[in-house]
């Protein structure tokens, strides 16, 4: 009888021990030996900073499918044919259908080419002038990809800022459609501090006015102008054209005879099937500003101080005024690639997506960006999970794709293609997970245990899940939870909620090696990195298994009162 309740004891103790380990043995896979030699790796020399690309860019993806590969995770990327030799293929081989782990796409770089025109011109009942500038002199331009040939009427759009909710629309009573606009950088009040527009309007956090701007040019460009004219009162833009460096260049962390190179001077875009968006965007200076303004009844500084207080739009057309302009164009192509692999779930056709990008800024002058925290961590915090989900034992009820981003630095164009061609092969997203810069410390965080998670607002359950997680397995983490509605910046996690794709999205710290090749790997927080990637295994592998995180607080139509 002893026997066998002893036996009972422990089969008993052995089911509930097996019911435990799914989830445990995935969370123990995830060791620090592990995360620093593969960061070590990716932020290494050796990969030369992983600009999109190039080959430093292909040597990290190779490794990151070889990773992939040994934890047996399945690839996800491309198809492509085995090639027989030809003795295979006297014995009767064939070549096979096979999925790589790679997801290859075509970029095109470019940059303003030698010949640009800049014309005003004026016309008057009888007679026409034109005043033509001179390229980096009085004006400068960021081109679209193909250059272009314009004349078209001028219309002032104020600054070209639109914020419904707070009432405020520069563009409500005007038509830019076929036309160059002409704006000023800023919005109401942004020169005034003690201003009701200043107050109103006044935009938070470090990049929100390098977001404002942007926004600002894609309402344009969704409203049909041909092209944009920056004036910026206050600011001399002619400074930044000169040619006599008589000084050795001093900042940050370079000082030499030569500026560097700056990484966004060549841009670059995913083309599409159609031409697309050709916005060019033209900064002048003073001079030119006053050619377009002159007889207009405009005069800058009065229409800034006055709409800083009244708050009302004066957009209007210049009548008589038109700008011809012709822009030249140097691209090239350049081939990328993602890296791709998965576990097939229970239910193969429904996929939750594990991603973080793996391009940084690349190499400029001998100098290597090697982006240990951007976004070499969030890359490694992709592969820990993808190991620790095999580490369970299990097949999940959702297929997970585990995906390294390139181009993200350049635009989110890794993320931007997975999304697009997922939706024209159909195939259902639920649910996205954004690793990006996941290994610093915030000014303050004395504790070095603090970081952030953005998530879609609607589905609480994924901020519940993730406070429980970490109190649960007793995670050293102070977390700050950031609902939004549609959670947008300049990170892999926006294609996915502009196409209404539930996301959460951890990022640890910015700081100030941000984008300098200071970003290296003796500044990494190991703990918090480590920490940061168990709640989101953790966040995954319940969401990957249930359909809780589903329910949302929106209503249907038939709640909504009309």
């Amino acid at each position: 009888m002893k026997k066998f309740t002893l036996f009972l004891i422990l089969f008993i103790s052995g089911q509930v021990l097996m019911a435990q380990t799914n989830v445990e043995k995935g969370l123990e896979s995830i060791r620090m030996e592990s995360i620093k030699g593969q960061l070590e790796f990716l932020a290494s020399d050796w990969t030369e900073g992983r600009a999109v690309g190039t080959k430093g860019a292909y040597m990290a993806a190779d490794y990151i499918a070889s990773m992939f590969q040994t934890y047996g995770i399945q690839a996800f990327g491309d198809e492509a044919y085995t090639q027989p030799t030809r003795s295979e293929r006297m014995a009767g081989a064939r070549p096979e259908l096979y999925r790589t782990y790679f997801q290859n796409f075509s970029l095109i770089e470019y940059e303003p080419g030698d010949e640009q025109v800049f014309s005003v011109v004026t016309s008057k009942p009888g007679s026409e002038s034109s005043m033509d500038f001179v390229y980096k002199t009085d004006f400068y331009v960021q081109t679209g990809t193909v250059g272009q040939k314009v004349q078209a009427p001028l219309i002032f759009a104020g600054y070209g800022y639109s914020d419904e909710e707070k009432g405020y629309d520069d563009l409500k009573k005007i038509d830019v459609e076929g036309k160059i606009v002409v704006i000023l950088t800023g919005y109401p009040g942004h020169r005034d501090t003690t201003s009701v527009g200043y107050e109103k309007f006044k935009p938070e956090g470090r990049y929100a006015t390098y977001y404002l701007e942007r926004n600002k040019m894609q309402k344009l460009q969704d409203a049909g102008a041909l092209a944009v004219i920056r004036i910026s009162p206050g600011m001399n833009p002619m400074s930044g054209w000169a040619q006599n460096d008589i000084y050795r260049d001093n900042g940050g962390f370079n000082e030499s005879d030569k500026r560097p190179n700056p990484y966004y001077a060549n841009r670059m875009s995913l083309p599409g099937k159609e031409l697309g968006s050709n916005l060019s965007t033209f900064t002048v200076s003073a001079r030119v500003a006053n050619e377009i303004l002159s007889g207009s009844g405009i005069e800058m500084d009065e229409f800034e101080k006055k709409v800083a207080q009244t708050l009302q739009p004066a957009s209007q057309e210049l009548t008589g005024k038109s700008v011809a302009f012709k822009t030249s164009v140097n691209s090239k192509v350049v081939n990328a690639r993602n890296v791709l692999g998965y576990i097939e779930g229970e239910n193969k056709d429904e996929f939750i997506v594990v991603g973080g990008h793996y391009d940084h800024l690349g190499k400029w002058d001998g100098v290597i960006y090697n982006g240990a925290d951007d976004n070499a961590s969030g890359t490694v915090g992709v592969m820990e999970i993808a190991k620790a989900f095999m580490a369970t034992g299990k097949k999940p009820e959702k297929s997970v794709v585990f995906a390294a981003w390139t181009g993200e630095e350049k635009g989110l164009f890794g993320s931007t293609y997975f999304v697009r061609d997922a939706k024209e092969k159909n195939e259902n997203v639920v649910l996205n997970l954004n690793y990006d810069m996941i290994a610093r410390n915030p000014e303050g965080d004395t504790l070095g245990n603090q970081a952030h998670m953005v998530y879609t607002e609607a589905n609480t359950v994924i901020g519940e899940t993730t406070k429980k997680n970490i109190e649960d397995f007793d995670i050293n983490l102070d977390l700050e939870l950031r609902p939004s509605e549609r959670p947008g910046g300049g990170s892999d996690h926006a294609p996915f909620a502009q196409e209404d794709i539930p996301i959460f999205y951890f990022m640890a710290a910015m700081h100030p090696d941000y984008h300098q090749p200071s970003d290296e790997l003796s500044k990494i927080n190991w703990e918090k990195m480590q920490n940061i990637i168990k709640v989101g295994f953790l966040n995954t592998w319940k969401f990957a298994n249930s359909d809780d995180w589903k329910k949302t607080t929106l209503k249907t139509n038939s709640e909504v009162k009309p």
